[in-house]
């Protein structure tokens, strides 16, 4: 297992988020606040991601389509 460089970082949040990220933290078993943290910043991450798969799903690009036919009809898809 490697291991990667950590930074430290200081945030100001609410109160209520911050009973959250403790109960949270309590309720899966995490060590510290910062692992907390650490796996939201992973969740809001792979979001984005997936976003942005989902748009460059959707675009189209019609060469691509004759490419991947590779000269067969419609009908033979």
């Amino acid at each position: 297992m490697w291991s990667m460089k950590q930074e430290k970082l200081s945030v100001s949040v609410r109160a209520p988020l911050v009973r959250f990220l403790e109960d949270y933290k309590s309720e899966h078993g995490l060590k510290t606040k910062s692992a907390v943290v650490e796996r939201a910043l992973e969740v809001l991450r792979e979001r984005e991601l997936e976003r942005a798969y989902g748009i460059a799903a959707r675009e189209v690009d019609e060469a691509w389509d004759v490419t991947t036919a590779d000269g067969l009809s419609r009908e033979a898809w």
